[in-house]
């Protein structure tokens, strides 16, 4: 049977850089959030979703012999060969149930651990403590090893933004050194700082052009659940996205438009309609005074943020 992830990890919001002595800042990988609950009965990957994540990273399974009771929050990331993160690879790895398929992808293609926060420790809840004990007995565990890292903290934070430029990463996460750990909530007290000007949309819908996907129509979710429109997306769409966008789009295929507001009609013109369940990341320059997109560009699938956590913040 599958286990039941101990809690739900604590999320950041979006802003600018904050400053001060009161903040810590770390590297924000492009990977996804995993957390991994090691006891005397073994050991049990989970995913933000609360989905058990196991059986997809037999490469991390050896890292209850270092620690045999403790609970552990971090990113699973794939690195290139230079080094850097690369979530189109990770994708392949994801959804992966299968172990002999899982073992066949991790000797070709192995993920790393990067461990940011210790939330139990030998029966004891740490989630109380303000982050910078938290760290401190997580950096005491001395925790590494060919597949995990416990990737350090800095006090400088537009030192940590530049070095995450040069390093090609995704952006910064600054964290209050105060603040206890806050299972299952979007807090201030945690900031995602990304380098480019990204935000995540649901996709309502296609376009087809030149190729099937000639153009993504996308949008937030209201109150209501329907999506308020934020543009046609064109650009960044390769014939390996186009494949994997498909085959997530087709199956949510409906007759009814899932936005709002009328689709302009020079948009909405030979659309394809779907159910608004895919996420999708994007990267574009400015918006227009009605909320558009502008020179937008479709980067990945984002298959694990939920809908209903995509806003206009990012």
């Amino acid at each position: 049977m599958p286990g039941r992830p101990p809690l739900r990890p604590m999320l950041a919001t979006t802003g600018p850089l904050p400053a001060g002595s009161e903040w810590a800042y770390e590297f924000k990988w492009d990977g996804v959030r995993a957390l991994a609950d090691i006891s005397p009965t073994g050991q049990r990957l989970y995913a933000r979703s609360g989905v058990e994540i196991t059986a997809a990273y037999p490469e991390l399974a050896s890292l209850g012999e270092q620690v045999d009771d403790a609970l552990l929050d971090g990113e699973v990331v794939l690195l290139g060969a230079a080094g850097q993160p690369s979530f189109t690879a990770l994708a392949e790895r994801m959804h992966v149930r299968d172990r002999n398929r899982a073992a066949r992808l991790a000797a070709v293609a192995p993920v790393t651990y990067m461990i940011f926060d210790l939330l139990r420790l030998r029966g004891v809840d740490l989630t109380g403590r303000p982050y910078a004990r938290r760290r401190a007995e997580l950096a005491a565990l001395g925790l590494g090893g060919a597949r995990w890292a416990v990737p350090p903290s800095f006090p400088d934070g537009p030192a940590t933004y530049e070095a995450a430029g040069e390093h090609g990463l995704e952006g910064v996460m600054a964290k209050r050194l105060d603040a206890p750990y806050r299972p299952g909530v979007r807090s201030p007290d945690w900031v995602k700082v990304k380098l480019e000007v990204t935000g995540d949309f649901v996709v309502g819908g296609w376009r087809p052009g030149a190729r099937k996907i000639g153009g993504l129509l996308v949008g937030v979710p209201g109150p209501d659940g329907r999506l308020a429109y934020r543009g046609r997306v064109g650009g960044g769409i390769g014939a390996a996205l186009e494949r994997a966008l498909l085959a997530e789009l087709e199956p949510l295929r409906t007759a009814a438009s899932p936005f709002a507001v009328g689709v302009p009609r020079e948009d909405a013109r030979g659309a394809i309609w779907v159910e608004p369940r895919v996420v999708v990341e994007i990267k574009y320059g400015q918006r227009t005074p009605d909320g558009r997109l502008r020179f937008p560009r479709v980067l990945r699938l984002r298959p694990d943020k939920p809908p209903e956590e995509v806003d206009d913040a990012g």
